[in-house]
């Protein structure tokens, strides 16, 4: 039954004698609608809550602006925390919003990505005396030819009380402007004096600058002396080597019978107090290293391998950075030591010895070496002979006789008076160099035959009368058989000084 509506706003349910209800009073409207509408709300008010306050704040900028904040703390808190209100004792004070021009079309920007090439890739560093070291790398070629970047030397002591000792050091680049992405780079460093006199050890630091206008630079660990290890004497005569070969780098693909012949023969022109430095940049083979493996078992050969020289793209297989590299490594090793390629045999005319070439030659600190161009194809013709059982040397016996023309040439130096070197010769040393030394020594160059695996003989012709010369290929050709009278001597030395070889 409908509740009764009574005059006075009250509900009831005994007729209006106003007496009190025996029961709970009856609801003035239905609860129903009622419970949906709060849940409705409660709902609306969790999503509220659940709305993240920086939409909030963003969706109500337009119609009202929020106060500029004067601190990064309380940019943070409108970000992270809600809206405290605005206390009427401090009123606040809105600032204007910063103008930010629109950007300049005709303003260009140059954005960045990835790098070029490095500002110094090192190779080695090494002491050159008391007071001087050298650090052997590659760098990138625009950046120093075009450029101006610079280096700056420091020595820090293993001793704590020790202060760093800094020099100013002198970049020389001995490639001759032959460098491709990166040209080589030779730093000198040289002290007032011995900067590890107390012999307590300590480190060599190059600091390279980017350039003399900008004080950007990269520092980094040169070399590491351990405490006792430096030792003057290392650095003064008697030397461990006579003589010292500093090859250039191997690549390609090298006959094994080549390598192996030039190995027995200069091992016995340099005699037993000499040594052969070579540099694997890819060229030596299983086949290669075999025939080098005996003469590094007995000590007269060493195989560096450079193989990772690869990665930056230097002139003919970073050639100029292993000969200067060879040249610092080894600056105090021996008396002499000799520039020249694989497919290059040295050659003393009239029964010189090297000794007595070299002792006239002692007043110089380098001499270069004229070269004899020989055919790497033609062979002598002669049905009786079998010339696969002949050496390369020994059978390619035709000279280029063309005369006046301007050949490449090798040389020699006095590495410990040196700073920098080439391929040909070096233009950075103390004291005089010489190039008139063709009656005193000379070397066969066999172009183009360390590459041919199979026979070298291509192209077989007679004997020409003496003092006459054979045309082959527009070149006129001459006998020269000087090479040939030794290969029986080479060879007897080669089995009695590592065995018998297979190639």
């Amino acid at each position: 039954m409908k509740p009764i509506l009574r005059k006075d706003g009250v509900c009831g349910g005994n007729g209006g004698n106003g007496g009190a209800s025996p029961s709970l009073p009856l609801a003035c409207f239905d609860m129903k609608p009622f419970i949906a509408t709060l849940v409705v709300l409660t709902l609306l008010m969790a999503m509220w809550q659940l709305q993240p306050y920086e939409s909030f704040l963003s969706s109500r900028t337009s119609s009202c602006p929020l106060p500029n904040s004067t601190s990064p703390r309380s940019e943070s808190k409108l970000s992270s925390s809600p809206v405290a209100p605005v206390s009427t004792s401090t009123p606040t004070i809105q600032k204007a919003p910063v103008f930010i021009p629109p950007p300049d079309p005709n303003k260009r920007v140059f954005p960045a990505y990835g790098s070029a090439a490095s500002l110094f890739v090192q190779m080695g560093a090494y002491r050159g005396g008391a007071a001087t070291f050298a650090v052997v790398g590659l760098a990138s070629k625009p950046t120093h030819v075009f450029g101006t970047p610079w280096f700056k030397c420091e020595w820090v002591s293993n001793k704590p009380s020790a202060a760093p000792v800094r020099a100013k050091a002198y970049k020389m680049l001995p490639d001759w402007g032959y460098g491709r992405v990166y040209t080589v780079v030779v730093v000198n460093c040289t002290f007032p004096s011995n900067p590890n006199a107390d012999n307590a050890g300590g480190k060599l630091l190059l600091h390279a600058y980017y350039s003399t206008t900008s004080r950007r630079y990269e520092k980094f660990v040169a070399l590491e002396e351990s405490p006792g290890s430096y030792d003057e004497s290392h650095y003064q005569p008697p030397f461990r080597y006579e003589y010292l070969y500093c090859g250039s780098s191997l690549y390609g693909n090298l006959s094994a019978g080549r390598i192996r012949e030039w190995m027995a023969y200069h091992a016995y022109f340099f005699g037993p107090n000499s040594h052969f430095v070579f540099h694997d940049a890819g060229g030596v083979s299983p086949e290669v290293k075999a025939v080098l493996e005996p003469w590094v078992k007995a000590g007269r050969a060493t195989v560096q391998d450079i193989r990772a020289q690869a990665e930056y793209d230097g002139y003919y297989y970073n050639q100029f950075l292993v000969v200067n590299d060879c040249l610092h490594r080894y600056r105090h090793a021996a008396n002499w030591t000799f520039f020249f390629d694989v497919d290059e045999y040295l050659y003393l005319p009239e029964g010189r010895t090297l000794a007595s070439v070299l002792d006239k030659l002692s007043g110089y600190t380098q001499f270069t070496i004229e070269q004899n161009p020989m055919s790497s194809k033609l062979c002598v013709l002669d049905p009786k002979k079998d010339y696969s059982k002949e050496w390369g040397f020994e059978k390619l016996v035709f000279r280029n006789s063309i005369t006046g023309v301007r050949r490449d040439r090798k040389y020699a130096i006095q590495a410990r008076k040196a700073y920098a070197t080439g391929v040909h010769m070096s233009q950075n040393v103390i004291g005089k160099t010489t190039h008139k030394t063709e009656d005193m020594i000379r070397y066969y160059h066999y172009h183009n035959s360390i590459n041919v695996l199979g026979e070298p003989c291509r192209e077989f012709i007679p004997v020409p009368p003496k003092g006459n010369a054979t045309w082959f290929e527009k070149i006129p050709y001459v006998y020269d058989d000087n090479m040939k009278r030794v290969a029986g001597t080479i060879k007897q030395f080669e089995k009695e000084t590592i065995g018998s070889i297979r190639t």
